[in-house]
């Protein structure tokens, strides 16, 4: 490749150089299968807007063909400029093409050819092994979000370079090619077909996509004529219905909600054996892991079908919000996610309003809340200023906070002005690009409420504040302050909207806090709730006597199931914080012991666990007390439920039961664990067992692992040989998710090398990373061991940073914290800084929790106490 000297003039830029617009893409690409190779070329119509010699776009692990560039000027067709240097800056990614004469301003065309390699890494240009007939074949597959596409093809890969994408595949006759768009024509020579593809209109070019292999599929259309199909490998097309009728709804409501129709003539569905993210919304042909689109009747679980629904309802809500209207850079990356998932729950219920689906939201709040409550968080709006930078932000800030605040704005605006200005928004910016401030005028304008002033406190500072509410003389005094989890100081202030109810939800009050503190007569009452029905994104610590109130009026069962789950939540993050005794909160937790609801009990399980290490850890005399406790708490429900579904019974009791048995089963509560064998060994003989049904095999799972050590294995070669029997990726990720659970560092070992080896597709290791308190330390040394080799495998992607999460955030001490910061000291890079810190300061604040703990005079009295009384 011939260098361009002016190389250096372009380096180390966060934005390419302006010199020249793309309007379309003519591209022509042949992967080889076998090979695992590509060959194409690109013919570009560009805008040239200033004269120039250069032309700057970006290229990643591409071969460039220097000989074949050129441009050519569409005011002069017989002049054919051809590059005089041509350089790849491999640490932008970016490609410079110099030219010996100026290139006029006005319209032309640039032409390209290169080769490159379908990678193994999930992204860019790259293959997927699948099974037929026992036999394993590569299929070729794209992934591009977020910076990706510049490995397939040369191109402007920035969201705001929106341009039409016209696409033409060789490939092997007898397989399928799939893009965005319909084929226009096929054309056969010998044992290859050349595939023509429409036009489509203009998008970013994160959102093109190719995949290239064998498959079958189910199909259906909406009632405004649009196509929609679920592709999956073949022999498993029954597994996409579910999928497909939840597609054609949720296109159905989209179009009312937006008031704008899907913009495509087809809508193609896809489940990708290897595949990094959980889904990705290519315009007109959306990309899946199988466990996100596949839905199996006999072996899913209800948990699975709420998964696939979430799943498809969002990547659909990115055909208007992401793709017609397309973010302008990623520092308004949560536009795209944060819309997606709020606007997927509104779907979801609108589709099964059974399923409660807006208390259970409220997992997804308290991930954003756990996640913002650290130091080391950011900005819903990040400033993003290298391509390194941006798969960090793909977390539970842009999706859970971003789609949290969202709520919390809907809320305070009223359901109808929210729809009718997003309506507006789309209708505004279609085809376009939009920044986070233009969302906000669009509203404030349909509402006429200072919607800019309000949210910028909320998108552009971290954190977010606990309201501290005290009762004085018939005075409620108000004080905000920023809330951490360390229980540090912050200095920031939010607009907070506050609302709150006395006695009754019939009697209620809202306000905006604009400053540090505020007082509101009010009368007397049974008791005062704030953030009613939990729309608002910030915590409230109440005074002991307003605390008390609510914990009675929980007894009585006088909350609703979604501000019950926000006392106890905010307890817990107070807790942590070192902001109130433990000794509150397990006496808040007896308050729940007739509780019934599916999120709340849910939350009491993830609690419960938590609780469960921190003392385990601080008091190890006293985990024998606190685990009776909790066993009790969980009794009452399961008894209930029972193990067996029955007949017609709701989805949310099936996942309860999955819940809470799984609870028992890791509280180590004796009947539970030997029942869940049993029906473990009765499924061992017969897969279709009626004893051991989807929705409680993880449980049975993890009892069959809490009893194998070293000299009692055969449980784990079990569950090894159910793991190698099925071809369901459901069932498999819930035995990997399982493994860890053995209390022998011996076997965790093995586990953990299980997870490295041929067996377990590199995307799917991840699932295997949760191990027993008891194994931790072995998980430690094992990543250690493995680290070079974890780093150059999940290196260049979204997983990296989940192996230092999850092997590191559960330790609880200050020891422990240096020893990772100096090992990683010298193996720093970029996709791993944030999480690192993130995790580093997780063991800080378990760290302090425990010293807490230690020093909590009426623990063992009170636990005591609770666990005998239960």
């Amino acid at each position: 490749m011939a260098s361009s000297s002016s190389c250096p003039l372009f380096k180390g830029q966060p934005r390419l150089p302006k010199f020249a617009i793309p309007r379309g893409y003519d591209i022509r690409l042949k992967p080889d299968l076998v090979a695992c190779t590509f060959s194409g070329a690109v013919a570009v119509s560009v805008d040239v807007v200033s004269p120039t010699k250069f032309i700057v776009l970006n290229a990643a692990d591409l071969a460039i063909d220097s000989d074949s560039v050129s441009f050519k000027p569409d005011s002069n067709s017989s002049q054919e400029l051809r590059a005089v240097g041509v350089g790849l800056i491999e640490e932008d990614e970016i490609l410079v093409l110099e030219f010996g004469d100026e290139i006029p301003t006005g319209a032309g065309v640039l032409r390209i050819a290169f080769r490159g390699t379908l990678n193994d890494n999930m992204k860019g240009f790259y293959r997927s092994v699948y099974e037929i007939n026992g036999q394993k074949k590569n299929m070729a597959v794209t992934q591009f979000e977020p910076a990706d596409a510049r490995r397939c093809f040369p191109c402007w890969d920035e969201p705001a370079a929106k341009a039409t994408f016209k696409i033409t595949l060789d490939v092997p006759s007898d397989l399928i090619a799939l893009s965005n768009m319909p084929i226009a024509e096929e054309k056969q020579q010998g044992d290859i077909k050349t595939v023509y593809y429409e036009e489509s209109p203009i998008m970013s070019t994160y959102l093109v996509a190719i995949v290239v292999g064998l498959f079958d599929y189910v199909e259906s259309h909406t009632s405004d004529g649009i196509k929609v199909r679920v592709y999956s490998q073949v022999g498993k097309a029954n597994q996409g219905n579910f999928a497909l009728d939840v597609a054609v709804k949720t296109l159905e409501i989209y179009r009312k909600y937006f008031a704008v129709p899907y913009s495509l003539p087809k809508l193609d569905m896809i489940a990708i054996p290897d595949f990094a993210a959980g889904a990705m919304e290519n315009y007109g042909l959306v990309t899946y892991r199988d466990v996100a689109l596949l839905y199996d009747e006999q072996h899913s679980a209800a948990a699975n079908k709420q998964r696939v629904t979430i799943v498809v309802a969002h990547e659909l809500a990115h055909q208007w919000f992401g793709n017609l209207v397309t973010m302008e850079w990623w520092t308004h990356l949560w536009l795209n996610e944060g819309f997606a998932t709020w606007v997927s729950y509104l779907a979801t219920d609108d589709i099964f309003p059974e399923w409660n689906i807006w208390t259970q939201f409220l997992d997804q709040t308290t991930e954003g809340l756990r996640l913002d409550g650290l130091a080391e968080s950011h900005p819903i709006e990040v400033d993003i200023n290298h391509v390194t930078e941006i798969n960090e932000i793909f977390d539970a800030i842009s999706y859970m906070k971003g789609a949290s605040v969202i709520r919390m704005l809907q809320s305070y605006l009223g359901a109808e002005p929210f729809q009718r200005a997003l309506a507006s928004y789309i209708k505004k910016y279609a085809s376009s690009n939009a920044k986070t401030e233009d969302l906000w005028a669009v509203l404030e304008e349909e509402s006429g409420e200072p919607v800019t002033k309000l949210m910028n406190s909320w998108t552009k500072q971290k954190g977010y504040p606990v309201v501290s509410v005290k009762l004085k003389d018939q005075k409620l005094e108000f004080e905000q302050s920023h809330f951490l989890s360390s229980g540090s100081p912050g200095d920031s202030e939010w607009i907070v909207p506050i609302t709150l109810c006395y006695g009754s939800y019939d009697v209620r009050q809202r306000f905006l806090l604009q400053a540090k503190s505020a007082t509101l007569d009010i009368k007397e009452s049974a008791w005062i709730k704030l953030n009613v029905d939990q729309t608002g994104f910030y915590r409230v610590n109440y005074d002991e006597n307003l605390a008390a109130n609510l914990r009675h009026a929980i007894q009585s069962n006088l909350l609703l199931p979604t501000d019950r789950f926000g006392v106890l939540d905010d307890s817990f993050a107070l807790c942590m914080a070192g902001q109130q005794p433990l000794t509150s909160l397990l006496t808040l937790m007896s308050a729940f012991k007739e509780e019934l609801e599916y999120t709340n009990l849910s939350n009491l399980v993830t609690i419960s666990s938590k609780v469960g290490r921190i003392v385990a850890d601080a008091a190890p005399e006293l985990i024998g007390y606190v685990n009776r406790f909790f066993i009790n708490l969980f009794l009452y429900p399961i008894e209930k439920l029972g193990w067996e579904p029955r007949q017609g019974e709701s989805h949310l009791n099936a996942m309860l039961r999955e819940e809470l048995l799984n609870g028992l089963v890791q509280l180590g509560h004796d009947s539970t664990v030997n029942e869940a064998i049993r029906r473990f060994e009765a499924f061992l003989d017969d897969r279709s067992s009626p004893l051991l049904p989807p929705d409680i095999r993880k449980a049975s799972y993890v009892a069959v692992m809490r009893r194998v050590t070293k000299s009692n294995r055969a449980g784990y070669e079990d569950l090894l040989r159910v793991y190698r029997e099925t071809d369901l990726s459901q069932e498999k990720t819930r035995i990997l998710s399982s493994l860890g659970s053995s209390r022998d560092p011996d076997i965790i070992l093995e586990v953990l090398n299980f997870l490295l080896s041929p067996e377990v597709r590199s995307q799917d290791a991840i699932f295997g990373l949760a191990v027993s308190r008891e194994g931790r330390e072995t998980a430690w040394t094992w990543l250690k061991d493995n680290w070079d080799y974890i780093s150059k495998t999940w290196g260049s992607g979204y997983l990296l940073p989940r192996f230092v999460s999850s092997m590191i955030s559960q330790f609880s001490s200050y020891e422990k914290a240096k020893e990772a910061e100096e090992f990683f000291a010298s193996r720093m890079k970029p996709s791993i800084a944030r999480t690192l810190k993130q995790s580093l300061e997780r063991i800080d604040i378990n760290a302090k929790w425990v010293h807490s703990v230690q020093k909590d005079e009426r623990l063992a009295k009170v636990i005591q106490e609770l666990a005998q009384g239960n």
